[in-house]
């Protein structure tokens, strides 16, 4: 497929940018974290921990298995900003099987407590701009952006091999105030390891291997003739709120 030739840069563009290490939890510990997004609940009511599935009355479905840890099973914790209840033992399950990031995701409104990262293995992202319009954006240059990212050894299971089919990757995105907005948050989004993860492709079934990771990117120049290009107006926007829903946002950019 041709691909337009770059022209002069702006801003940054022209920078590689290499995917950060896993961001340290400063010493804290499971425990930690969780007791840090939540409040305790003295009367919890006669409702479902949707973890477990069992009663918020009773003890954690998790009793026995992780009751060691010092927090008894019959704690009930109420999330801080969205003020769903669980019990605290299974707050600490889910963040065990997680990314241990330092950060908790509410797993019936997905608010996110603290700063998500993700299991994006390392590699490169660069950007520049190009003089050639995308369908539906005929006043504006193209920001193109190109991932690579090697095989190499998973960070989640130590030793194991994965494989990154497909890189360099190119993706584009209108010059204009929306599309130079939604660059900086992707450029968030890769240093929290976000964009990509290691999983089973949706398109080959090969399993641990590089895949997108729910943000999606529009890698058709010229068309949308495969729904990955444009023209689509909604496609920025749409962008955006998957770019919040892993934590990502304006308010980010302001920080």
């Amino acid at each position: 497929r041709h691909r337009p030739r770059p022209s002069r840069c702006w801003g940054h563009c022209g920078q590689a940018l290499t995917a950060s290490p896993p961001l340290p939890t400063a010493g804290k510990t499971p425990e930690d974290v969780v007791r840090r997004y939540i409040q305790k609940v003295k009367n919890p009511p006669d409702e479902d921990c949707t973890i477990c599935m069992e009663r918020l009355v009773t003890s954690s479905g998790y009793e026995g298995v992780l009751s060691h840890r010092g927090i008894k099973p019959e704690l009930v914790g109420k999330l801080g900003k969205c003020g769903h209840m669980y019990h605290l033992l299974c707050l600490l399950a889910m963040y065990n099987n997680g990314n241990k990031d330092g950060s908790l995701q509410c797993p019936t409104c997905k608010a996110i407590y603290g700063e998500k990262t993700g299991t994006q293995p390392p590699g490169k992202m660069e950007f520049h701009l190009i003089p050639h319009s995308l369908p539906g954006y005929t006043d504006s240059k193209t920001i193109r952006i190109v991932y690579d990212i090697p095989t190499g050894i998973q960070h989640p299971n130590p030793g194991k091999k994965f494989t990154a089919r497909g890189f360099p990757r190119h993706c584009y995105l209108p010059d204009n105030e929306k599309g130079r907005k939604v660059l900086k948050l992707l450029i968030v989004a890769w240093d929290r390891r976000l964009i990509f993860t290691i999983g089973t492709s949706n398109t080959t079934g090969e399993s641990d291997t590089v895949v997108w990771n729910e943000i999606h990117h529009k890698t058709e120049f010229g068309s949308n003739l495969t729904g990955h290009g444009y023209p689509d107006p909604n496609y920025l926007d749409n962008v955006l709120a998957e770019l919040l829903a892993q934590g990502v946002s304006e308010a980010t950019l302001k920080d």
